[in-house]
């Protein structure tokens, strides 16, 4: 995360039971517990992977890694879905030349 970045305390009100798992303990944590507040604005096309990343002061790829790394994808198509893609792309690349 961006150390030049300006930040702000919120209140947030949230089950006594779960203070423990939202308090975060070091700069890694507080960048996952951030980057997952976003991903439902991501999810519902509020905002771009782009967007989320230069709020949280990271690159895209490295915001599209760490949801990665969480079990996220970036591109949440099946597989037949994207070869149905790249099949049409590739029929448009061939009549276009």
């Amino acid at each position: 995360m961006n150390n030049n970045m300006t930040m702000q305390a919120v209140s947030i009100k949230i089950p006594n039971t779960m203070v423990e798992y939202a308090t975060a303990q070091d700069e890694n944590e507080e960048l996952i517990r951030n980057a997952m507040i976003l991903f439902p604005y991501i999810q519902k096309e509020i905002i771009s992977h782009g967007k989320a990343a230069q709020i949280l002061g990271i690159h895209k790829l490295d915001l599209i890694a760490l949801y990665s790394k969480l079990g996220i994808p970036y591109l949440d198509q099946t597989k037949e879905e994207l070869e149905s893609d790249l099949s049409v792309l590739q029929k448009i690349r061939s009549s276009a030349i």
